[in-house]
C-alpha cells in the first residue's frame, strides 16, 4: 500500500474549461451559460433548440464523449437557492461520460411548468429512450420524436408522476386504497402485451411468430422482471424488457430523510452491494458539507468495499453457473460467502444491511480482533477461487454454452451505458478505482482484470480475477491500516465522536442536534460516482440548505446493462438468452429503485 497524504476539492471555476471553450466556438457565446457546482465536471445551461445539435457535437468531436452516463430531472419549483441558474420550473439534465478524455460535461434545459417538452436524442445516444420514458414517467416531461413514450417504473394504469413537488410522498397523504374487480381486471389488461404497440409483426411470409413471456418470476431473471420474447423457433427475433416491479421510490424517500438517516436506504439499492452502497452517496454528502476524512476512515471504507464486492461476485458466480445448469456451484459460493459475513458481522455488527458508513466517517471503530478474523479469510479465499476457475470456467460445458456468446464491441457497450465488468470484458480499461480515485484508492497496488471478446464467458472468468485483486487490496489494509480517528472532527459529522460529546457543552448540543435533527448541509450539488459490484453507481445530490436532500439522484448499472439486452439478443438463442442474463449480474432493486 502506498502511502500519501489525501487531498480533496477542485476549483469551481469553469469558464476557460476546453469543453465551455469548444462549445462558445461552435454554437455563439450566448449559447451556453455555466454554473459552478460540487460536481467537478463543467455543468452548462443550454436552450432546448440547440439541446440535440450539441450532443451530436460532443458525442463527435476529437476524444468524444461516448457514453450518455445519466439523464434525468428536477423539478424546481420548491427551491429557494439557484444561484447562477436561469428561472426554470423544471430542469432536464444530461450527464455525459468521455472515456477518451476520463472526464465528464453535464448539459442542462430549464422548462416552464406550461411547456414540459425537450426534443429526444435517442438518435444520438440510444441508450436515452429508457431514460427518457423514465423522465416522462416521473416528471411529465415529453420528449418529441422518442417512439414509445410508455410508463416504465409505474404501472401502466397509474395516475400522476411522483417524483414532482406537489405528489405526495406518504401513504398518509393518499385516499385509502381499494380494488375492485373491474379496477383489477383493467390492470391485467393493461399488462397484456400488444406486439404492434411495439412496432413488431405477428407473421413474416409464411412464418407466424411466438411470443413467450419470460418473467416476471423466472429463476433465471434474478429478481421480478418479464422479458417478453418474439421467437421464430429457438430464435429471438426481438425481445422488449419490463421492468418496475420491484420500484419503491428510493428518490422520492430522499426527500423525506434527513442526511444521515437516509443512509440505510442506500443498502437495498443493490442489496448484494452492503456498505458499497453507502459509499458514493456517504461521499456525496461530504462534498457539500465539505468534510474531508482521515486517511483510517478511508481505508476502511476501502476494505468494506472491497469484502463485499467478493460477496456479490461469488453469489454472481454460483448463480450464474446454477443458470447454465450446475447445481453444486451455488453452495459452495453460498458457503464462502457465509465465512465473509462472519468477518462483516464482527466488524459491523450487521450482515448484509450493515448501513454501517457515516457522513464524515464509519459507524464505529475496528474492534478488537479484527485483522486476525480479516486474515483468516484472506487465507481462506485464493486456494477456493482457483479451485472455482479449475471445477467452473474450465468446464468444457460452461466454454461451450458462454464463449462468444451474447458478445459486444467496447463501442457498443459504450453507447448502451454499459459500465464495470460488462465493460472491461470488451477490453476497455476503464475502472474507476484507478482512472478516478476516491476514497484511497490511489494509495493502493492492484491490477484491473480484462476481457478480450466481451463474451458471456468473458464476464463471468474477469469476476474472479477481480476478487483476487480485492484480496489483494484488503490485505493491504490489514497490513497498513493507518492509526487516527474513525471519524472527521467537523461540526456536519453525524454524529460527532461520543468521547468528544463529552468534554464540552457545545459538542453535546451538536451532538443532539445531529441526532435529532441532522446536519444542515449548504445549498449546492455535488456528485460521487464510484466502481460499485456491477459497475459505476453514484449519487448526484441537491442540496437547498436544509436538514433534507431537494433531489437525490441515483444512478445505478444495472438499469442501462438490461436496456442493452434486446440489442444483443436478437437472432440469438433462447438458452443463450439465459447465459447472458446470468452473465450481467443484475439486481431488479438497483434497475428499479
Amino acid at each position: 500500500m502506498k502511502q500519501a497524504s489525501s487531498t480533496c476539492g477542485t476549483s469551481r471555476d469553469i469558464s476557460s474549461d476546453p469543453i465551455i471553450v469548444a462549445l462558445r466556438q461552435r454554437f455563439g457565446e450566448t449559447a451556453v451559460r455555466e454554473q459552478a457546482t460540487l460536481t467537478k465536471m463543467p455543468v452548462v445551461w443550454v436552450a432546448r433548440t440547440h439541446l440535440q445539435e450539441m450532443l451530436a457535437f460532443l458525442r463527435d468531436m476529437p476524444e468524444p464523449f461516448e457514453m450518455l452516463y445519466d439523464l434525468s430531472a428536477i423539478d424546481e419549483r420548491l427551491r429557494e437557492h439557484r444561484r447562477e441558474q436561469p428561472e426554470a420550473d423544471f430542469t432536464v439534465f444530461y450527464h455525459l461520460l468521455s472515456v477518451s478524455r476520463n472526464r465528464d460535461v453535464m448539459l442542462k434545459v430549464g422548462l416552464a411548468e406550461t411547456d414540459l417538452e425537450v426534443p429526444s436524442c435517442i438518435g444520438v445516444y440510444p441508450n436515452a429512450d429508457w431514460y427518457e420514458r423514465e423522465v416522462w414517467d416521473m416528471f411529465g416531461i415529453d420528449f418529441r420524436g422518442h417512439p414509445r413514450l410508455k410508463r416504465i417504473l409505474m404501472p401502466p394504469t397509474w395516475h400522476g408522476h411522483p417524483l414532482r413537488k406537489d405528489y405526495p410522498a406518504r401513504a398518509t397523504e393518499f385516499d385509502p386504497y381499494t380494488l375492485t374487480v373491474a379496477g383489477q381486471e383493467q390492470a391485467q389488461q393493461a399488462l397484456k402485451f400488444d406486439p404492434e404497440a411495439w412496432g413488431m409483426r405477428r407473421e413474416r411470409e409464411d412464418v407466424e411468430f411466438m411470443f413467450l413471456n419470460l418473467g416476471p418470476n423466472h429463476p433465471s431473471t434474478h429478481g421480478v422482471f418479464r422479458l417478453v420474447l418474439q421467437l421464430d423457433g429457438e430464435t429471438i427475433i426481438d425481445c422488449v424488457p419490463d421492468i418496475g416491479y420491484h420500484h419503491r421510490g428510493a428518490e422520492k424517500m430522499a426527500e423525506r430523510q434527513t442526511w444521515h438517516s437516509y443512509i440505510p436506504y442506500t443498502d437495498r439499492i443493490d442489496y448484494t452491494g452492503g456498505v458499497m452502497n453507502n459509499l458514493p452517496y456517504v461521499l456525496a454528502a461530504e462534498a457539500l458539507a465539505g468534510i474531508e476524512v482521515p486517511q483510517r476512515v478511508e481505508t476502511i471504507r476501502v476494505m468494506m468495499a472491497e469484502l463485499f464486492r467478493i460477496t456479490s461476485h461469488l453469489l454472481f458466480l454460483g448463480t450464474y453457473l446454477q443458470d447454465l445448469g450446475a447445481l453444486t456451484p451455488v453452495f459452495y459460493t453460498f458457503s464462502d460467502r457465509q465465512r465473509a459475513y462472519r468477518v462483516i458481522e464482527a466488524i459491523t455488527g450487521f450482515r448484509m444491511h450493515p448501513a454501517w458508513y457515516r457522513i464524515g466517517g464509519v459507524a464505529q471503530d475496528l474492534p478488537r480482533g479484527w485483522d486476525r478474523l480479516m486474515q483468516e479469510f484472506l487465507d481462506w479465499m485464493p486456494a477456493r477461487l482457483r479451485e472455482y476457475e479449475r471445477a467452473m470456467m474450465e468446464n468444457a460445458i460452461v466454454r461451450d454454452r458462454t464463449r462468444h456468446i451474447a458478445a459486444y464491441t467496447t463501442r457498443e457497450a459504450l453507447a448502451w451505458g454499459v459500465t464495470g465488468p460488462c465493460l472491461r470484458a470488451t477490453g476497455l480499461d476503464f475502472d474507476l478505482r484507478k482512472k478516478r480515485p476516491y476514497s484511497g484508492y490511489q494509495h493502493f497496488d492492484f491490477e484491473v482484470p480484462l476481457g478480450a471478446n466481451g463474451d458471456a464467458f468473458d464476464r463471468g472468468q474477469l469476476r474472479l480475477e477481480e476478487m483476487r485483486q480485492s484480496l489483494r487490496i484488503i490485505q493491504q489494509c490489514v497490513d497498513h491500516m493507518p492509526a487516527g480517528d474513525y471519524k472527521a472532527d467537523h461540526p456536519l459529522t453525524t454524529p460527532p465522536p461520543r468521547e468528544r460529546m463529552l468534554e464540552h457543552i457545545e459538542t453535546l448540543i451538536t451532538h443532539f442536534l445531529q441526532v435529532s435533527w441532522g446536519p444542515v448541509l449548504p445549498p449546492d450539488e455535488s456528485l460521487a460516482m464510484i466502481e460499485a459490484t456491477k459497475g459505476i453507481n453514484s449519487y448526484y445530490l441537491t442540496s437547498d440548505g436544509s436538514t433534507m436532500s431537494y433531489r437525490t439522484r441515483i444512478r445505478t448499472p444495472s438499469f442501462p446493462h438490461l436496456q442493452q439486452i434486446p440489442a444483443v439478443m436478437r437472432g440469438g438463442f433462447v438458452p443463450d438468452l439465459i447465459a447472458h442474463l446470468g452473465s450481467i449480474d443484475f439486481v431488479m432493486a438497483d434497475v428499479d429503485r
